[in-house]
């Protein structure tokens, strides 16, 4: 069974900035995208940002220019760096790992931005 080890949740104060990672609990061979989703309360559960397997990055037009996701293929880890967090950036942090005909969700992490 795998599972998705997330980290680096936590309180911020506005304009402050936090790094998340996710990794499987188990070595993966292959791994097509990877991602971060977040959901606060009361609202759906929405993308925040993707990377394939080549590099290329999806953002959320929210976070844009503020957030930037990376992976690293030999660790089979993935990373979300949250520059100038916003009160509205609240919510719970899911990470999204796909390997061929697979698809797994981390248990999420809290990010909370408040003064």
């Amino acid at each position: 069974q795998v599972r998705l080890v997330e980290s680096g949740g936590g309180l911020v104060q506005p304009g402050g900035s936090l790094r998340l990672s996710c990794a499987p609990s188990i070595m993966l061979f292959s791994i097509n995208a990877m991602g971060w989703y977040r959901q606060a309360p009361g609202k759906e559960r929405e993308l925040v940002a993707a990377i394939s397997s080549g590099g290329s990055t999806n953002y959320a037009n929210s976070v844009k220019g503020r957030f930037t996701i990376s992976r690293d293929n030999a660790k089979n880890t993935v990373y979300l760096q949250m520059n100038f967090l916003k009160p509205e950036d609240t919510a719970r942090y899911y990470c999204n790992v796909r390997p061929p005909n697979f698809n797994y969700w981390g248990q999420g992490t809290q990010v909370t931005v408040s003064s």
